[in-house]
Parts: C-alpha cells; structure tokens; sequence
C-alpha cells in the first residue's frame, strides 16, 4: 500500500504561496504515493492549473464560511463560526492592545481559525501517514486530520511579525531565512525545523511566459516590474517616491505595478502625490504575470519583509 499524504491550504487565488503549491503538486511521484488536497474553498484563477493526480476533497461549507461576510454566516446558519470568527476578532483586538508594536500583526487571522476550531468537522475520515498543513494558521490540520505524523509549511518571516507566540506551532519552513527567523521565535522547535524550498511550476511558468502582452510601453523607458498583493508587507506605497528621485536623477523609467489588495487607494494617492501618474502604472491583477516579468529590464521586489518571495525566482 502506498503512504498517504493530505494537503491542506486554502484556496488558489493569485499568489506566491499558491503557485509554490502547484509545484508541489506536479512534483510528487503518484506511483509512490497517494495524495488528497483540501482547500478551504474551491476558488481562485490557479484552479485549472491543479494537478488531476492528487484528489481534490469536497469543499467543506464550515471551512468555506471563513472568508464570507459575516452577514452571509446568519443567511446559512453557520451561528458557530459567526461566534468563534467574533470572539476571535475580540481576542485579536485585545492582544495587540496589550501587545503594541509597529510590525504587522497577524493574531486576527491565528485567532479567527483558533475560535472557530469548535464548529470545525473532521476533513476527512481516513488516518494519513502524514498530513501537511501548507498555509497558516495550522490549527485544522492538527486538529481535524488524523495522521501519524504532522507537518505545518512556513512561508514568511516570524521576527517580521507581532504574533501571539503560544498560538503558534510548526516544523517547517521554505528558506534558510524563514528557518532561523522561525527558531529565533521558537527556539524549543529547533530540532523539528526542516528547509524545504518552494518548487516552483516550471513548465506551466515556461508556457505561460510566450503569450502576448500589449499593456508596457515600446519606448526607449527603462521598464520596471513589481508583482504582489498590495498590502503593507509588499512595500508598494513607496514605488511612486523611489520612482520620482529616479527620475529627478535623470533616470528615463516606467514602473508597473501587477496585483490587487487592500491597498490600492493608498497607492493611487502616493502616484499622485509624486506626481508619477504618466510613470507609475497600476496593472492591476493579471492571471498571468510572467509575459510582463519576460518584458521588463528590471524586476523589483521592494517588499518590507519576506519569507522568500516566489515572484523574485519566477522573473
């Protein structure tokens, strides 16, 4: 019989995280092993791209109902996860009170699957040989799968981070880095830490990079390219800054900005107050980054922490 293996993550929206997953999966040898996959919630553009190989679990609704407005939780009468998704948010709220610093914090996603743990069935009802949570929080995993042995992925930088040290457990991490920045957090976890580099898809990036894009300029500019979500971690607010002192040097640039997040109004209002609105270009969310990464002179990543940026390895 050949060893089994869950994955669990969240969804396949567009990200680093989820193309990391899609290498994972077109890595594997199903001849040696059987693999399920359960995502929180069936969506998101990299869907088609998942490997038919590894069975795709149901989508559970209570797991789901994680990423749904609250309104929508008293509509399908998923009470339990409204009480432990508010308790959470209160939890969080009183934690970076009590604990003020100006790292971001991540204890409102940790405590949102902390407290809805209660409501949580089991994903499924086989006992694996090794279960893989590959995205935290990591509660689920642990708590909800049956498995001999366990294993939680960490793809970000923990001294980058205000977290709530005794909600967080895992083994192991995707670079160097995320390994020493994870055992300076954890150093009782040492011995369990383990580097695994995200594996990248290859042959889809390959692909993908050969179809047409018409959105960068064909003049003499020197292209520039950054790709992520817009978020305080991607560092973005600072582009249209860097790119006017560029350009007061004397420099002949355009800077294109592919994502999508939460913030992009405070992007917008930074290009216009540096005045780079014909320089610093919104892209917006694009299925397919690499035409653009295979167009510019100069791939930038100016984030303010990493665990190991994929989009820097992709270009």
């Amino acid at each position: 019989m050949k060893p089994s293996v869950l994955i669990f993550s969240q969804a396949m929206e567009l990200g680093g995280v989820e193309r990391s997953l899609l290498g994972l999966l077109d890595s594997i040898d199903y001849d040696r092993y059987d693999v399920d996959l359960f995502l929180m919630r069936h969506s998101g553009e990299l869907m088609p791209y998942l490997n038919p190989k590894a069975n795709l679990l149901p989508e559970i609704p209570q797991y789901a109902s994680l990423a749904v407005p609250m309104a929508s939780l008293v509509k399908n009468g998923q009470f339990g996860v409204l009480c432990g998704r508010l308790q959470g948010k209160l939890a969080a709220r009183r934690f970076d009170k009590q604990h003020l610093s100006e790292k971001p914090s991540v204890t409102a996603l940790t405590y949102s699957h902390k407290y809805t743990l209660r409501s949580m069935p089991q994903i499924s009802d086989k006992t694996y040989d090794l279960a893989i949570s590959f995205l935290t929080p990591h509660y689920f995993v642990r708590e909800r799968v049956s498995a001999k042995k366990y294993a939680a992925w960490i793809h970000t930088d923990y001294t980058a981070l205000t977290f709530d040290r005794s909600a967080e457990l895992a083994m192991c991490g995707v670079s160097e880095q995320a390994s020493k920045s994870f055992q300076t957090a954890f150093p009782e976890l040492a011995g369990k830490v383990q580097t695994i580099e995200n594996i990248l898809p290859k042959e889809l990036i390959c692909k993908q990079t050969e179809e047409p894009q018409t959105d960068m300029s064909s003049d003499e500019s020197v292209l520039i390219l950054s790709v992520g979500r817009f978020c305080e971690a991607k560092n973005f607010d600072n582009v249209p800054d860097i790119c006017r002192r560029l350009v007061a040097d004397g420099l002949d640039v355009k800077w294109y900005l592919i994502g999508y997040g939460g913030d992009e109004a405070l992007i917008r209002r930074k290009i216009a107050e540096a005045g780079m609105q014909a320089r610093v270009i919104i892209l917006g969310k694009k299925d397919n980054p690499y035409p653009y990464m295979r167009a510019c002179d100069l791939y930038v990543q100016p984030s303010r922490y990493e665990g190991k940026a994929v989009t820097v390895r992709e270009a």
